[in-house]
């Protein structure tokens, strides 16, 4: 009897720390605030095991469901617009080149993250993933994210995005396998100081990040259920579908945001993000 109460209560609170691990990643993964810090930072700030790469990859899923679910219209379109330039040979037709953009822009974080996987195998562990470096790295993205909205000019689109444009801002999104840089915020930084405009340097952002995450997720499925951190299938689907509403709500209000404000609450955060993270950090290594 005891036996099925302890795994009952084991069950409950695995769902639990599933659920808010969504929460975050939801509200974080499309803010440029970095979810991967925030999922690396806050389960060790309150005493709960590291959740492990490929548990929050899994968990990630969520928010490219939200992001689809949301620019469901716009994906319609542009897969339309590459099929229609790849019979007639148009593909300076907008949403073709947009589609060339994203497909061009994914390559370098997929080649770099592949090369991470096979070829860097204790990563997951590497003082890359520390209290420390997540913390300089949050403010040293503060510090490129003013840069960026300083000398952005804020003129280009989505209309005429092309595939250099996707490659410069894909070679910056590559950054983000760096925890604490942000896919978003390094994603944002790059189509400013590329001199983009910021709503659509955010809407860029999201739709760029649909098939790196994707990927990331299914690759990490597996290792994921096998995983000794593995809180089961139940609980990740409640993370998922946290991850999937927080996400959705994360993206509606950044949009909107952007079209009349900068991006310098988030430049703060980082800021201060970093700076309680190294405290804490030293406090505890301290003792």
């Amino acid at each position: 009897m005891m036996t099925d109460l302890s795994n009952t209560t084991e069950f409950l609170q695995a769902c639990w720390r599933c659920f808010v691990l969504g929460l975050v990643q939801g509200l974080t993964e499309f803010l440029p605030i970095s979810s991967t810090a925030h999922l690396k930072a806050l389960p060790v700030m309150i005493g709960w095991e590291d959740p492990g790469l490929s548990v929050i990859a899994v968990i990630q899923l969520g928010s490219i469901l939200a992001v689809i679910a949301y620019f469901k219209k716009d994906l319609i379109e542009i897969i339309q617009g590459f099929s229609f330039a790849f019979k007639r040979g148009q593909w300076r037709e907008p949403n073709a080149q947009l589609c060339f953009a994203i497909c061009v822009g994914t390559l370098p974080i997929l080649l770099a993250g592949m090369s991470i996987k096979y070829f860097w195998h204790d990563f997951e562990g590497s003082s890359l993933r520390s209290l420390p470096s997540i913390a300089i790295v949050s403010i040293t993205m503060a510090g490129l994210l003013s840069f960026a909205e300083a000398i952005g000019k804020r003129k280009k689109n989505l209309k005429n995005v092309s595939g250099k444009e996707g490659l410069i801002v894909g070679l910056g999104q590559m950054l983000a396998l760096v925890p604490g840089v942000s896919r978003s915020g390094i994603t944002l930084s790059s189509a400013l100081i590329n001199g983009w405009q910021r709503q659509d340097a955010a809407r860029f952002s999201f739709l760029l990040g649909i098939p790196a995450i994707t990927f990331a997720g299914l690759v990490e499925l597996k290792d994921a259920f096998h995983s000794e951190l593995n809180p089961g299938g139940l609980p990740l689907l409640i993370g998922i579908a946290s991850a999937t509403t927080f996400s959705w709500l994360s993206i509606d209000w950044l949009l909107k945001y952007l079209q009349k404000h900068s991006t310098f609450v988030f430049i703060i955060y980082r800021i201060l993000f970093g700076v309680v993270l190294l405290i804490w950090w030293w406090k505890f290594s301290s003792n």
